[in-house]
């Protein structure tokens, strides 16, 4: 995930699950993006080539989501967790096409790919408490 405030800065972070789903990591690299500030509130764009997080937050989604407790959705763990870290913050999500030569984005892809295949990955326990066919190690 690499972000950018109105400072200018920029961090990378990576990490890597095993037993987790695309849409989760989406998500989940913008909640550590969040988590990441120490200013609060901040304002900061997060570039994403992830439709189903931008559209959901962009296009106000996530907020009837929350309003109906989340019921029928996927992933309310991470919602939540995402809310409250929006909510302290000037959050704009700004969508870019994956794969398609932005530096920034082929950065985010490489860190991506690394923390994948990483050799000791994190248990997604979110994840794997609602798939009971999946073994907690």
């Amino acid at each position: 995930m690499l972000m950018e405030t109105e400072m200018k800065l920029k961090k990378e972070i990576k990490r890597g699950f095993r037993n987790t789903t695309n849409n989760r990591m989406e998500l989940m690299a913008v909640i550590a993006a969040l988590e990441a500030l120490k200013i609060i509130p901040s304002e900061i764009t997060i570039y994403t080539d992830s439709k189903y997080v931008h559209d959901a937050v962009e296009k106000k989604w996530v907020f009837g989501w929350e309003k109906k407790g989340f019921k029928g959705k996927k992933n309310p763990d991470l919602w939540k967790q995402f809310l409250k870290s929006y909510r302290q913050h000037k959050v704009t999500l700004q969508w870019v096409k994956g794969h398609a030569g932005d530096p920034l984005n082929e950065r985010a892809d490489q860190l991506a790919v690394a923390a994948a295949n990483s050799k000791n990955p994190e248990i997604d326990i979110g994840y794997e408490s609602q798939n009971h066919d999946l073994k907690l190690l």
